[in-house]
Order: C-alpha cells, then structure tokens, then sequence
C-alpha cells in the first residue's frame, strides 16, 4: 500500500515536472531577444526617463558603480539616488559626483521610517521628473551602457511594465554556483509565467514601469504593512498579460554583487521569501505546484525505490526529467549569457532541494523587517 501511494505521488510529481519544462519553460527559450523598439526609434521620440536607485550605507558601491548609471547612451534622463539614513559617508560621495553631473540628484533620508526599501522608493518616485521609472540598485551596474534603450523599448502601446533580468557576477566556489543558478531559476519562473500571460514579479534591480501605472495602482499601499515586496509584489498587482513585457537582451542586464557567505546569502533570501503569500491565488497555485512536484520528483521516487524495490522505473524516470531539463535549459542559459552553468545544472537541481528545506521555516515564521544586512 504504502509502494503503491509512493509510485502515484512520484510519477505524478514528474509528470508535472516534464508539463512545466516542456510546456512553458522552454517558450524562454525561443523567445526574442530584443524589444520590439530597439534601434528603431529616432533619439528625438524617445522619452525620458527617471532613474532611481535607493541604497543605505552604500558608500562603496556609489563609488564602484554610479558612474556606469550616469553615462547612460540615451538623449534624455535623470538619475535620483535616495540616501536612506546612511552613517558612512554616501551623502559627501554623491556630492562628489553632482559637482560633474547634473542629471544626478541626490535625496538624503535622515528620519525614520517603517522598515523596508518600500518608503525610500515612493520618496524617489515622488521626486521624479518624468513618467518612465527605470529601478536598480546601489551594489548592482547595468552590463553595457544601453541598458537604458533596451529597458524602454519593451515600453510601447499598451505596454506600462518591463521586466528586466540581473544576474549574479560569476565567481568560484560552490556558493557562487548556487546563487547563479538559483537566480537563474527564479527569472526562469517569472519570465516564462510572463511570456503565457500570467505576470506574478520582477525583480527590483532591474525594472521599468511608467508612473502612471504606479498612481494607478495606489504604489505600495496594499502592502505597506510588510518590508518587503517593492517590486514582486507591486508588478503582482498591476501586471497583466497584456501590460507586462520581458526583456532578454544581454545588453539589458544588470549585474548584482553576489554574497560571499552563506550566512549573507540566508539573510538577503529571507527579506523577499514571504511576499509569496501576497501573490494571486493563480501565481500561488502554479508557483506551489512547481515547487511541490520538484521536490517529490526526487524524495517520492528516493522513498519508493527503497520501499518498493523499483530502482530501475526510478532511475528511469530520473533520466527522463533529467534529459528534459538538460535540454531544455541549455538555451536559456545561453540567452542568458549563463552556458558554464549548464554542466553544473542536474547537481545544483538536486541541491535545489535543500533550499526547500531550509527556507520553509521563513515561509511559515515570517521574513526580517529590514531591507539592508
């Protein structure tokens, strides 16, 4: 009885597994590249954009990496940086450079607020000048100085969202590998669910919406009671399949500093995990799903094969799903400029599955109520 249950959650959890790689997954793998505007629109017509990036104690990093935000390849922009109660010297920095830029312009935050980026952000938003809002980060850098036209051309029509990817910097180690990848699995995710119609989350380094959409949609009110969720949250409740478009050009990227130590890599993941629970209950369905069937593909089919003695159905069905996502995911990395991770790809979808295990609690607990570590 219990080889019998065991076999039916097994093969039902693979075979969701193989619906999700071959039946959404791998349309990001044939999907464009480029926006449908880029390299088509005059300078003149195109429109101008506010920039911001929010940043606590980031002192370093605004040496490191404003530069490649304020020598943007585009006729018309601002850059707003919101200094959040910073102790290190980020406001003389950002001085510095206004000195030699003057599309930059610096908000200084010194009272406290409610925990989270949330409140950081609308000051930026309340202080822009335009309609179209571009999103990063202080510790991340857009890949090449086109970042901006990229993001924008996704822009057009009915079209008030774009998502944008931020991968990882790659370095050694197993950590680095695990970031990556869980990075790459999550736009994987969001790109796809996006690509059929069904927009759940961006990614704040990396996003572009128009402010009218973000009046629209009352900002962050609807969640104002949690730190995080600023972006994933915010594109949850204004997407739709017909306002919401991805972009994929490696021109687009924007790296991210990746953490150094597992016990960061914890803390940063924990700031976001929770906002899930807000999302629709489409979103929260599909998203469990994926998860679900992940994990019994492999601990359903481990407990069968020792309880039932089926090692070889196992281990075929295994190789079934194992072959699929090879396959399938060796041209997603590749558009996604990730192709030496692609070696690495069946041990890191195994190791995947402890961080179900460990992050489960922070579903269940809750997540910090701070957006800086």
């Amino acid at each position: 009885m219990i080889s019998t249950i065991l076999a039916i959650v097994f093969l039902g959890a693979t075979l969701v597994q193989l619906l999700f790689w071959l039946l959404l997954f791998s349309r990001l793998a044939c999907y464009p590249l480029d926006g449908p505007n880029l390299s088509k629109t005059p300078d003149e017509e195109l429109p101008p954009i506010s920039v911001i990036i929010c940043g606590c104690n980031e002192a370093d990093n605004f040496e490191k990496y404003l530069d490649r935000f304020l020598s943007q390849d585009y006729p018309s922009f601002e850059v707003i940086v919101v200094n959040d109660n910073s102790s290190d010297n980020s406001e003389k920095i950002l001085l510095e450079f206004k000195k030699n830029n003057s599309i930059l312009h610096a908000v200084t935050i010194k009272e406290p607020h409610p925990p989270g980026k949330k409140f950081a952000l609308q000051v930026g938003i309340a202080a822009a000048k335009y309609d179209l809002l571009l999103l990063s980060d202080a510790d991340c850098y857009p890949s090449t100085p086109l970042w901006m036209r990229s993001m924008q051309s996704v822009i057009e029509k009915d079209v008030f969202i774009g998502l944008g990817y931020s991968p990882y910097e790659s370095r050694r180690g197993l950590l680095n590998h695990f970031i990556r990848f869980e990075a790459i699995y999550t736009a994987i995710q969001y790109f796809s669910f996006s690509i059929v119609g069904l927009p759940y989350m961006g990614v704040g380094r990396n996003l572009i919406y128009t402010k009218s959409i973000y009046q629209q949609h009352n900002g962050f009110s609807a969640h104002l009671d949690i730190a995080s969720g600023d972006d994933d949250l915010f594109v949850s409740a204004a997407a739709t399949g017909r306002n919401t478009a991805v972009m994929l050009a490696a021109k687009s990227f924007v790296f991210s500093i990746p953490k150094s130590t597992w016990g960061g890599y914890y803390h940063q993941k924990t700031r976001h995990l929770t906002t899930s629970s807000r999302y629709k209950p489409v979103h929260k369905i599909g998203l469990g799903a994926l998860a679900a069937s992940h994990f019994l593909h492999y601990s359903a089919g481990l407990a069968w094969g020792i309880a039932g003695d089926q090692w070889c159905l196992v281990l075929a069905f295994y190789l079934a799903r194992a072959t699929v996502v090879a396959m399938v995911s060796r041209p997603i990395l590749s558009r996604l400029k990730s192709l030496s991770l692609w070696p690495w790809i069946l041990f890191l979808d195994v190791l995947y599955l402890f961080y179900y295990i460990v992050f489960a609690p922070v579903l269940i607990i809750g997540n910090p109520r701070t957006w800086k570590h």
